[in-house]
């Protein structure tokens, strides 16, 4: 008799693993929405009141996640660097690009995302926008 419920008992087991592997992954991926929301709102806040519009959350938390994504992938890089300065030109191409004087809030809001997901790689950053030249262009 006991041999006939043993299916019974080993198909309870695995239906209760499973479920408990299925809701140890949803609470970790809710704790990472959780954690990525906070970071994003903190970050839409801060930009906020630096004069920035105010960004979508859920959009900052799906791009940026918990750690920065690729805005934190070595924000150091020489890649990283010669897109700042292609990107900060302009807007021709060939020939008649230039270089222009960028306004200083731009990277400011560079330095504050890398703050909040980030924060060890500021300094280095910071020490890379500070060679750049920029002013104060953007009228609020």
């Amino acid at each position: 008799m006991a041999s006939e419920h043993k299916w019974i008992y080993i198909g309870a087991i695995v239906v209760l693993v499973a479920l408990m592997v299925v809701g140890l992954i949803t609470y970790t991926q809710q704790k990472a929405t959780a954690e990525a929301r906070r970071k994003a709102q903190e970050l839409s806040d801060t930009l906020a009141a630096k004069g920035f519009r105010r960004f979508d959350v859920d959009n900052l938390a799906l791009a940026l996640g918990t750690d920065g994504g690729p805005v934190c992938t070595d924000p150091n890089s020489a890649l990283k660097r010669g897109l700042w300065l292609v990107q900060m030109a302009n807007g021709a191409g060939g020939p008649g690009m230039r270089p222009i004087i960028a306004d200083s809030r731009i990277l400011q809001a560079g330095a504050e995302v890398i703050k909040i997901y980030c924060p060890d790689k500021l300094a280095r950053y910071e020490d890379k926008i500070n060679d750049l030249k920029t002013e104060d262009l953007v009228r609020d």
